[in-house]
Order: structure tokens, then C-alpha cells, then sequence
């Protein structure tokens, strides 16, 4: 199969993320069936920073389930699977987007499975594992999102003043990145309604799409992060802004999504807190 339809792929994508989300908590039980399960976690950038055995095995689930699937598309995981793509179709694989959520048992963790071509995502899906929701869009269809059987079209807020919007961030693992991070809050903070971080990138970028926060900032995302996210939120009317797919999250540039109507204003309040630069490495 060597289709580029991306409403093909995002069925696919469907059905990858939403198996791989069963065998996620499937997995966690039992792990929980023998204690603490933070034991069963490592680190990688920093001591922070956690992976655990089920985001390995949730990954290699989706890329051999995508390997079947569509053998001559490529894949990009973050735990580290990478195959060159023959199609022209890439896949960008988050396994558990907000481990230490994961590890900590609070309900914000989620898959993020997106098909890319000639570096533009074309297909996304986003599942808040613990909470059953399934986010999706195609380029050109709209964005939707499937909860408790039921299917509901994706819209974000009409918000235009961003000291009226409510605010999605997150923080690096890298001390150094956040204490640059908590000096760009306290220039932001006073200027919005309010400032929430609830640990998982890709579930941020639904957030906005659905209406739950008007504006989502980061800085230093991996494409993986932000691919399927960033396709919902500008399917559902959000404006956005993201690093190309190549970029490492090691040059720690700024991902911006704000609902439509307050884009303009957001984007120059970005501006003018320092928000638009990369952060210093």
C-alpha cells in the first residue's frame, strides 16, 4: 500500500494508536499488579526525564503493526525505531506522550501516532489513553474527536483577547531550559487569564482544538511531540506554529497554537515577553 489519501491514513492511524492504547493499559495493570510501578522506569536526557518498558513495547507494537501494514512507509519513534521511507509516507510515533503521568497514575498521557509527506502532516490521531478519547483529523477534513461512542466535530474557541485566554505550557527536562522557561511565565502570566500544565504536548494541542484552552506555547518539542497534535488544532480553526519536522527538540524553538480569532494578538504577546526565540542553549 503506497496510498497518500489522508483519509486512509488516518483510519490506519486509527487503528494503530487506539490498539496500541489497549495493550498501554493492559500493560500497566499488570505492572501495577507488582508494586510501584516507577521501578520499571529509566531515564534518558536527564533523571527527569522517564521511559518505561511499556513506552518501548507500546512502540515497537505500532512500528510492526505499520510495517505490515504499509511496508514501504517510514517511521520515526521516539524510543528510537527508524526506517527510511520508500513511499513518500513517513510516520512520526509518541508511544506514551507524558510518561511521568503515566508512572504517576494521573489520567493525561497519551498516544500520538501522524503520517507525513514531503515533511507536511497529512494525518493525525491523538488518544488520551486513560480517558478514552480519540482525537483525529485529516488535511482537508476537519478534525474530530470520539468519546463514549460518540463522534463530535472539533472547533476551538471564538477567544480574541489574550488577557481573557486560558494558556497550556510545558516544561524541558533540562534544568537549564526551565529556569529560562519559568523567567518567560513570569512575563506572560500577568498578561492571561490563567496558566495550565498538565504534562502531555500532544493532548495540549487537542485542548485547543476542542475549546478547553485558547493558546498552547513550548519550546524544544521533538516532531513526534507536536505532528498529530499540531494537524488537529489546525483542522479544528486553530493557527499554528511549529518547527519543521527536521528540526531536533535539541534547538529548543518555540511551538505556538492559538484559536483563530487570537492568534494575531497572541502572537504579539509572544513577541513581546520574548516567547518567539529559540532558548538558549
Amino acid at each position: 500500500m503506497t496510498s497518500h489519501d489522508p483519509v486512509e491514513l488516518r483510519s490506519i492511524a486509527i487503528d494503530v494508536a487506539t490498539s496500541a492504547a489497549e495493550r498501554i493499559l493492559a500493560k500497566r495493570a499488570e505492572l501495577a499488579g507488582h508494586g510501584d510501578i516507577r521501578q520499571f522506569a529509566t531515564t534518558k536526557s536527564s533523571a527527569e526525564d522517564p521511559v518505561t518498558i511499556v513506552d518501548t513495547l507500546a512502540e515497537d507494537f505500532i512500528a510492526d503493526r505499520l510495517a505490515t501494514l504499509r511496508p514501504a512507509d517510514g517511521i520515526i519513534g521516539e524510543e528510537g525505531s527508524e526506517r527510511a521511507s520508500e513511499s513518500g509516507v513517513s510516520w512520526l510515533v509518541d508511544p506514551i506522550d507524558g510518561t511521568v503521568n503515566f508512572l504517576y497514575g494521573l489520567p493525561e498521557y497519551a498516544v500520538s501516532v501522524a503520517a507525513a509527506v514531503d515533511g507536511e502532516v497529512i494525518a493525525g490521531v491523538v488518544v488520551n489513553v486513560p480517558r478514552g478519547a480519540v482525537y483525529s483529523a485529516a488535511l482537508g477534513h476537519g478534525a474530530t474527536v470520539s468519546r463514549d461512542g460518540e463522534v463530535h466535530t472539533l472547533h476551538c474557541t471564538a477567544a480574541a483577547d489574550p488577557a481573557l485566554a486560558l494558556v497550556a505550557t510545558g516544561f524541558s527536562y533540562s534544568a537549564h531550559w526551565r529556569g529560562q522557561q519559568a523567567e518567560l511565565l513570569t512575563r506572560l502570566l500577568p498578561r492571561v487569564r490563567d496558566i495550565r500544565r498538565m504534562g502531555a504536548a500532544a493532548l495540549d494541542f487537542c485542548r485547543v482544538a476542542e475549546g478547553t484552552v485558547d493558546a498552547f506555547y513550548e519550546h524544544g518539542l521533538h516532531c513526534w511531540d507536536f505532528a498529530a497534535g499540531s494537524l488537529i488544532a489546525r483542522e479544528a480553526g486553530a493557527v499554528v506554529h511549529t518547527p519543521r519536522l527536521s528540526t531536533p527538540g535539541s534547538a529548543g524553538e518555540p511551538v505556538s497554537v492559538a484559536a483563530g480569532p487570537l492568534a494575531p494578538q497572541w502572537a504579539e504577546l509572544l513577541e513581546s515577553v520574548g516567547a518567539w526565540h529559540s532558548l538558549k542553549r
